[in-house]
């Protein structure tokens, strides 16, 4: 039997997983890229799957992180996404980081070698063609103008909107090596990692405080009038905005020195900014956690001020876009389709989740649930208890509904319910439902406390959450 293909419009992290997930379900799928014949302001290259922001993957460990714990599942439910970041692994101690040209170049060679993937460079603009029974969104948090108008027109609610960040990258051989040391926290190792992953910038109490008076003092990008009221997602503040909060924050954030011994002097710095290797040659390096909107020249002024970095060169500075996504509770229904258009899902950051593994993440469930469809088989979401299930239980039903009596029926002049509070949000354990009996006592049957019951908490919902997972895709196949 001949199936119509699926059309799935973007080419990110969640467009091509989506892409590739229904293709291996035996279902013709065209994917439509914009790039490069239209880009982004963040985007560089016409490669699928493009980093533009870290090149970091965040924690590989999947016992008692919940990042790790997804990283995991979708391993285990045939994720390309996943396939390709194992296979260009970089040293980034725990965490799964990746050469960002390679990894987006596996990820195009992948989907243009596979017999039921179509590749075409077109923007869509505006709203798919009728014709076009199954489609996936996946645009991303910079949606065309075209595009996301049309989706506002259908949604009927003002669309939310939050500012994303970029971190600069440094070359390698400007880094003053005399100063900065290598070391990962408490030398911890990760899947491609030695233990000594990380570069060091150690910072003195006036040191730091001469930096933070710098950088609040720089100047900043303006924003545009409509971009004015925009609220920052927290796991990707601008480094300034943090320091805004309050002088120690930066040390209690991306600047903190716990477990990095300086064999200077044996002991932890007042503060210190690490460094994360961002390509397999090892030539450039990004500097971890500091997305900044300060202008560019103001960026080389100050971020030279960091010891280690005073001659330092960049392969990019940081820069500032504006992200959009769905007030996903009201206008998706728990397939992923929109409700005022079920021909369409949407997938990725679009949606409500924040990373590249959260966005590529519900890129796999569009692709199953679509190719589920598409074949005449039912749709079977994945358990709560695991990562997958509870990401979709975020973006689709995890939040309050304001009068939700209303939600159903609401009359077309009446004021639209709202999703109470709904942001973009990384996996993390309070997304998952608790366990019946959490574990009190440890293997000896010594009573847990504080940090020990936690982990064994984390580990014992982790287990849980592969188990039930193995179940979900056994009946799946």
């Amino acid at each position: 039997m001949t199936l119509n293909p699926i059309h799935i419009i973007g080419g990110g992290l969640a467009g091509s997983e989506a892409a590739w997930q229904a293709a291996e379900a035996g279902v013709p799928v065209i994917l439509h890229e914009m790039r490069p014949q239209r880009s982004t302001d963040a985007h560089k290259t016409g490669s699928l799957a493009e980093l533009v922001c870290s090149n970091s993957f965040r924690s590989d460990e999947w016992e008692t992180n919940a990042v790790g714990l997804l990283h995991e599942e979708m391993r285990r439910s045939g994720s390309l996404i996943m396939s390709a970041a194992d296979a260009t692994k970089l040293p980034a101690g725990g965490a799964l980081a990746v050469d960002r040209d390679a990894f987006s170049a596996e990820v195009t060679r992948r989907l243009e070698a596979h017999g039921n993937v179509t590749i075409e460079r077109a923007e869509i603009a505006g709203l798919p063609p009728a014709d076009w029974d199954s489609v996936i969104v996946a645009s991303g948090p910079l949606t065309s103008p075209a595009l996301s108008d049309a989706i506002a027109g259908l949604t009927g609610a003002t669309e939310l909107a939050f500012f994303d960040a970029i971190a600069p990258v440094i070359h390698y051989d400007s880094i003053d090596h005399s100063v900065v040391w290598r070391a990962s926290r408490y030398g911890k190792t990760g899947p491609a990692g030695t233990g000594a992953d990380y570069l060091n910038c150690p910072m003195t109490r006036d040191e730091y405080e001469a930096f933070l008076d710098a950088m609040l003092a720089a100047d900043k990008t303006a924003f545009k009038e409509w971009e004015t009221n925009t609220p920052y997602f927290d796991g990707c503040l601008p480094v300034e905005v943090m320091a805004e909060r309050g002088r120690e924050t930066l040390r209690f954030g991306p600047m903190k020195p716990v477990g990095l011994d300086d064999p200077r002097t044996g002991r932890w710095p007042h503060a210190v900014v690490q460094l994360r290797q961002d390509n397999a040659l090892g030539t450039l390096w990004n500097m971890v956690g500091f997305q900044t909107k300060m202008k560019h020249a103001e960026q080389v002024r100050v971020f030279r001020m960091i010891p280690g970095l005073a001659h330092a060169e960049f392969a990019r500075l940081g820069g500032l876009h504006r992200n959009t996504y769905l007030n996903s509770p009201l206008v998706l229904d728990r397939d992923l389709r929109l409700k005022a258009m079920p021909r369409l899902r949407f997938a990725g950051q679009i949606t409500g989740v924040e990373g590249y593994v959260e966005s590529a993440a519900i890129g796999l469930l569009a692709g199953r649930f679509s190719s589920a469809e598409r074949r005449g088989l039912p749709i079977v979401p994945p358990p709560p208890t695991t990562a997958l299930g509870a990401l979709l239980n975020h973006i689709t039903g995890g939040h309050i509904v304001e009068d939700a009596s209303a939600a159903e029926d609401q009359a077309p002049t009446s004021p639209a319910p709202r999703s109470r509070s709904f942001q973009p949000m990384n996996i993390n354990y309070g997304l998952l439902p608790p366990l019946d009996a959490a574990p009190e006592r440890d293997a000896a049957g010594k009573r847990l406390k504080g940090p020990e019951r936690g982990l064994a908490k984390r580990r014992a919902q982790s287990r849980r959450a592969l188990e039930d997972l193995e179940r979900w895709l056994e009946g799946c196949a």
